[in-house]
């Protein structure tokens, strides 16, 4: 047990142990897509209780809800 967590602390040393800068990108790209699609999407859903008369900001877009149009 002890040689195997050896060898694996050593091999991100001997690749120099620095994570890929596309790979990086990838996942803080991702993140800041899902923040943008899921605050359009909790804006355009329901109001929480107490946040009925809130104002949508602006930059939000209003989605129509084809299946029920008078919600």
């Amino acid at each position: 047990m002890d040689l195997l967590v050896t060898l694996l602390m050593e091999v991100p040393a001997k690749q120099g142990g620095q994570f890929p800068t596309w790979f990086t990108a990838v996942y803080v790209i991702g993140f800041v897509a899902a923040v943008t699609i899921g605050s359009i999407a909790w804006y355009n859903s329901k109001r929480p209780v107490g946040w009925e008369d809130k104002a949508r900001p602006d930059i939000v877009p209003e989605v129509k809800d084809s299946e029920n149009p008078g919600v």
